[in-house]
């Protein structure tokens, strides 16, 4: 049986489609090399308040620390010409989401060709911006906001019909997320380690349920990282070139760390932001 855990055709969170994140290397040079046209020329002398930002941005980055709170930028109000030479200049990186907050606002994320600043939109029901950050941060803080109201419990009724594996990964799960605190090395249950059964993997997400938030890395491969319904409990399956699964596990922990800019990369990322800053902005 192939292992994964979002079995089934109809998922609760099947509308919470992950919005395209475009980040092949094609596209990330093609968003870089605009700003090196007679066109991005005209834009960057009109566009003063984008030439302010980036400098902010850089010595944000200098000062970020992968265990503390990010910095916003709002750039709500920003005209639409700013805020198209904000996305050439950031371009688009490996990373992207959705979190669906409990009062019908969603954020869409995208990391930048940076790593740890991240553009965040945030739109209503009927798909109207409402507002839209720069954020430097390991990972924006509305998907630790949306995580943060879950319940840390799960609970269950009896195994059902065919059921092998599923109520002693329901204990593991149970005991782990009593003991889970934040910052500690993730948990990780790895489906094919053991056999499941279809009865197994249906039981198992009746139980844990879709969470608010789904990510998406496009690194060295494609990974997913879904919050189920219980905080802390997130869903990671790694993709090959054919998008087929090739590892399906669990893991339990604050934030999965395929999705977290690390210490070095703000750092990195001040020296890329400069770069380009003197480069095309001075």
């Amino acid at each position: 049986m192939k292992a994964d855990f979002w079995v089934g055709t109809e998922r609760e969170d099947a509308a919470m489609a992950v919005v395209p994140i475009g980040c092949q290397p094609p596209l990330r040079a093609r968003k870089l090399n605009f700003l090196a046209t007679s066109s991005a020329e005209e834009m960057i002398r009109r566009c003063r308040r984008t030439a302010m930002l980036l400098p902010e941005l850089a010595e944000a980055l200098a000062l970020q620390r992968a265990d503390q709170m990010g910095c916003l930028f709002d750039i709500t109000d920003y005209p639409d010409d700013e805020k198209e030479l904000i996305t050439h200049a950031l371009g688009e990186g490996e990373v992207a989401g959705i979190a669906a907050l409990s009062n019908g606002i969603t954020a869409r994320m995208q990391e930048a060709v940076m790593a740890g600043v991240w553009r965040i939109r945030f739109t209503d029901g009927d798909g109207r911006l409402v507002a839209d950050y720069v954020e430097v941060a390991s990972i924006p803080a509305v998907v630790r906001q949306v995580c943060s109201a879950l319940p840390s419990t799960i609970s269950h009724g009896p195994a059902p019909a065919g059921a092998m594996n599923v109520m002693p990964v329901l204990t593991e799960i149970r005991d782990r997320i009593g003991r889970y605190r934040d910052g500690e090395p993730a948990h990780v249950i790895t489906f094919s380690l053991f056999p499941m059964s279809p009865e197994d993997m249906t039981f198992l997400q009746e139980t844990l349920g879709a969470g608010p938030v789904q990510l998406t890395s496009r690194g060295y491969g494609t990974c997913r990282a879904v919050a189920t319904g219980a905080r802390n409990v997130w869903s990671v399956q790694f993709y090959n070139a054919m998008d087929t699964i090739i590892l399906d596990t669990l893991e339990i922990c604050d934030i999965p760390s395929v999705a977290i800019a690390a210490e070095e990369d703000f750092r990195d990322s001040e020296a890329r932001l400069r770069e380009i800053e003197e480069a095309y902005f001075k």
